[in-house]
């Protein structure tokens, strides 16, 4: 039986269910529905349930759907968005500790700031991308114990290196079984070059974007691309419903809307990448790229995770610190937001507290409501990873995988701003590049078996384009 993952209407509505409580909706009524009416709760890290369901309940699925479409009157907002926070930083109190205080400040100038040096930082910034994405391919949809379980059996905890089979007792990995799709190809043992992942398969269609629209693309010349070029088979959750929607003939915006609980998830944060490293020194710009970009399949704070990163990195890519590039990716996110408070939570938290598994339990306790690919906590735990390590690449990415939820794209973003402050590629540990081989393997036509030079080389091009 096929069971296409991402858009069975009958596991769709749990999502929808949960997104909207977060959201601050009053789905009682809806959830009460669709239980007794037999239905079940959406699938907690599978994108499908195992078996079809009768044709009425799917039937109910898909009328629930319409009827809980985001806003909907019937539906009423009873209270705030889920928060959870305190307010930070205290009055009169800086928001970082005194020695990273004057570092913090943001930088928003959207001046031209294309160096001499960009061309070493992109390449860099190409490989740690690579690198923490092949870090946590692995250990992706594994909960927080099974992540730390697996580690300390291999005698690798904290995170330091790759993680390994050799030495892990059978019972361990039969409780926290590895990714079945990356077992074969992100292990010590086994790698050999970067295998394919979604991660960077965006980056690389962003590219072709700019390469045929330049830098004033639309969210539709966007479309128009993924349908060209994107298999649909390598889209996932948001991606996928948007896909969908598309091949129904629905249109930008309404793409993301329409029957996609998942607008608020992390897939437009994965996608930020291009549009921060080809604005150095151009938050806004990057964000605003990254918007259009996102408004495709993302609403919300699905969109704000991708202005954020987009804007860090374009600081990043200018040469500012980790603090002051975090800082300046949070100009650009609405204050009232939920994206905002949980990023600034995740620094201050990640700021006062030594010890990092404390950090990571704390953000587990308070993002416990999400989804483990919602952008929420996801983008809190990129935060907490990046200001932890203080700009060091080994612990930036090791701290973003060892922090769960979606570890091999958190990973991916940790090390793309951890490549762009280390600056060059040959400071960046070879345990990290080496294995990657220059070869990244994908199915975005022209670019399999391409290397991250001459990807560096493309990127710089698009760069320093008008």
């Amino acid at each position: 039986m096929l069971r296409l993952t991402w858009v069975q209407p009958e596991d769709l509505i749990g999502h929808e269910l949960r997104q909207l409580a977060l959201e601050g909706y009053d789905v009682a009524s809806a959830r009460a529905r669709w239980l007794a009416a037999g239905g079940h709760p959406a699938p907690e890290r599978a994108g499908a349930s195992p078996g079809a369901v009768d044709p009425a309940l799917r039937g109910l699925a898909l009328r629930l759907l319409d009827e809980l479409s985001p806003g909907c009157a019937e539906h009423p907002r009873v209270g705030a968005p889920h928060v959870g926070f305190a307010p930070w930083p205290p009055s009169g109190a800086s928001p970082l500790a005194p020695d990273r205080a004057e570092r913090a400040r943001p930088q928003t100038s959207d001046g031209p700031e294309v160096s001499d040096g960009l061309k070493d930082r992109l390449h860099a910034a190409w490989l740690g991308r690579a690198a923490g994405c092949l870090l946590g391919k692995p250990v992706e949809k594994l909960p927080l114990e099974g992540i730390r379980a697996l580690a300390r059996a291999a005698g690798n905890w904290p995170i330091r290196t790759w993680f390994t089979e050799r030495g892990v007792p059978k019972d361990v990995l039969h409780a926290f079984p590895w990714n079945r799709r990356s077992a074969a190809n992100s292990l010590a043992e086994n790698i050999s070059g970067m295998p394919e992942d979604d991660d960077l398969d965006y980056p690389l269609l962003n590219l072709l974007l700019l390469r045929r629209h330049g830098k004033g693309f639309t969210t539709t010349d966007v479309a128009r691309l993924w349908l060209d070029e994107l298999p649909a088979g390598r889209t996932f959750t948001a991606e996928r419903v948007a896909y969908r929607n598309l091949l129904t003939g629905i249109e930008p915006p309404h793409t993301a809307r329409h029957h996609n609980p998942f607008r608020e998830w992390i897939g437009a944060l994965i996608r930020a990448d291009v549009h921060g490293w080809t604005n150095p020194g151009r938050p806004r710009r990057a964000a605003e790229q990254a918007r259009r970009d996102a408004e495709l399949s993302h609403t919300g704070n699905g969109v704000h995770g991708a202005e954020f990163i987009a804007a860090t990195l374009a600081a990043a890519a200018a040469g500012s610190d980790v603090h002051r590039a975090i800082e300046t990716g949070l100009t650009v996110v609405p204050p009232d937001s939920h994206l905002h408070r949980a990023v600034t939570h995740a620094r201050r938290l990640a700021a006062d507290t030594a010890d990092f598994d404390t950090v990571v339990d704390t953000l587990h306790r308070t993002h416990a409501a999400h989804h483990w690919v919602h952008v929420i906590p996801n983008a809190a735990a990129v935060t907490a990873a990046l200001t932890h390590a203080d700009g060091d690449f080994t612990l930036s990415i090791t701290r973003a995988v060892s922090a769960g939820w979606d570890t091999d794209s958190n990973g991916a973003t940790a090390g793309s701003v951890a490549g762009l402050i280390a600056g060059h590629p040959d400071r960046i540990p070879a345990r990290w590049t080496a294995p990657l081989r220059n070869r990244l393997s994908t199915s975005v036509a022209g670019f399999d078996g391409i290397g991250f030079d001459t990807l560096a080389q493309l990127t710089l091009r698009e760069a320093e384009r008008a």
